[in-house]
């Protein structure tokens, strides 16, 4: 079997409904990677919007989709994910947030609690019903650690009759490995 990082997990998870998906977020492009799974995993007909305030960014994301043939189907946004009710204007079927700083780029520009909590509060109030949001949080840097303590009083203070939350986590690795977290609007 092979090793499921918690990114894998969730791309294994959002498949299913991602291939039935017509307005997708991408809350942080980050190199590309999720953007590109994204992307090939969703309808012809689908819509991504792929976030980063990082330019660097969005010039890999975008050198990635170069290589394949959906580059029509992604609009790469440098803003904060917060501002995703400025750009979206449709219910988001899948949202995907990838936590932390850019792999390979300046570690001290990190996503953050302020701007993640609110981009997740218009996030789950543009969500279609049976929409899913995955989130990938890290606690191995000051920054993610704040964020994941806000976020996951966020997630457990959603109403039950309006939401499920689901969690999973690398129960014998590092304290500060990764965890995902999946929220389903079951109703609205």
């Amino acid at each position: 079997m092979q090793t499921m990082n918690v990114v894998k997990v969730a791309h294994k998870l959002l498949l299913d409904k991602l291939k039935v998906s017509n307005c997708i977020f991408d809350a942080t492009a980050g190199n590309g990677n999720d953007t590109i799974f994204l992307a090939e995993n969703s309808p012809d007909k689908a819509k991504i919007y792929a976030f980063d305030i990082q330019q660097s960014a969005l010039d890999a994301t975008k050198l990635k989709l170069q290589e394949t043939a959906f580059l029509e189907k992604v609009s790469l946004i440098l803003a904060s994910h917060d501002k995703v009710d400025e750009y979206i204007k449709a219910n988001i079927d899948i949202a995907m947030f990838n936590l932390g700083y850019l792999p390979g780029g300046d570690h001290t520009i990190t996503t953050v609690a302020e701007t993640t909590i609110a981009a997740l509060e218009k996030t789950i109030t543009l969500l279609n019903v049976n929409g899913i949001i995955a989130i990938t949080a890290y606690t191995g840097h000051d920054a993610g650690a704040i964020e994941y303590s806000q976020l996951v009083m966020l997630l457990m203070n959603l109403p039950v009759r309006n939401f499920t939350v689901g969690c999973y986590s690398m129960m014998n690795h590092a304290k500060t490995s990764p965890v995902l977290y999946l929220v389903e609007k079951v109703r609205s």
